[in-house]
C-alpha cells in the first residue's frame, strides 16, 4: 500500500499515539501518563511549532488520542463525519510547506496552534487520504485477544493482524501449544 510520505507519516502516529493507551501499550499502563512521557513521544517524532510541556497540553493530547483511537475504527462514511469537524474546528487551511529537512509536504495550522488540535488536523489530512482511496481496512486493531493495538497495514496483501511482531509471535505460540496440546503421543 502506498501512500504520500506525510499522510503515511501521520498516520504511523496516530498508531503510535494511539499505543499508548493501556491494553494496547507494551506495558498494559498508560504511557501517556506525564509531560515527560509526552516529550519522549514526540522525540521520536518531529512536532514543529508550539509544544508546551505542561499538564494542560497533556490532558488535550489525552483526549485526541481517545478520539483518534475512536476514528481508527469507524466505518468511512462516519469516519467522513468526524475528520470534517476535526478540520471545521481548527478551522484549517491547508498549505504546503518544507521544515526539518522534510520536502514539501501539507499543514493546514498555524505553528503557534496547541499541540492536540496540530495532532488532530494532522490525523485528519491523513484520513482524508485513506477515505478518499477506500483504504480504511487499512486501519485495525490488533487481532490478539487481550490487546486492543492499533496497526496500520501498509502491506501488500493487506493481510496484517497484529499491531507488533510481539504480538504475532505470542499468538502463533498459543496456537502451536493448543495443536501440540491437541495431539495424542
Amino acid at each position: 500500500m502506498h501512500f504520500a510520505p506525510d499522510t503515511q507519516e501521520a498516520l504511523e502516529f496516530v498508531a503510535l499515539l494511539g499505543n499508548t493507551a493501556p491494553g494496547a501499550s507494551r506495558s498494559g499502563t498508560d504511557e501517556l501518563a506525564t509531560v515527560e512521557q509526552l516529550a519522549d513521544l514526540l522525540a521520536r517524532h518531529t512536532y514543529s511549532g508550539r509544544i508546551d510541556h505542561d499538564e494542560a497540553e497533556l490532558r488535550e493530547v489525552r483526549i485526541t488520542r481517545e478520539l483518534l483511537r475512536q476514528v481508527w475504527t469507524l466505518d468511512r462514511d462516519d469516519a467522513v463525519e468526524v475528520v470534517n469537524r476535526m478540520l471545521r474546528e481548527a478551522r484549517a487551511l491547508p498549505y504546503l510547506t518544507r521544515h526539518d529537512g522534510l520536502d514539501w509536504h501539507i499543514h493546514a495550522t498555524a505553528p503557534e496552534a496547541p499541540l492536540a488540535e496540530r495532532i488532530r488536523v494532522e490525523a485528519a489530512l491523513g484520513l482524508i487520504d485513506v477515505i478518499r482511496m477506500d483504504e480504511m481496512g487499512r486501519l485495525r486493531v490488533c487481532a490478539a485477544p487481550d490487546c486492543t493495538g492499533l496497526l496500520l497495514d501498509l502491506s501488500r496483501n493487506g493481510l496484517k493482524r497484529f499491531c507488533t511482531v510481539r504480538c504475532g509471535n505470542r499468538m502463533n505460540m498459543i496456537a502451536f501449544r493448543e495443536r501440540q496440546s491437541g495431539q495424542t503421543p
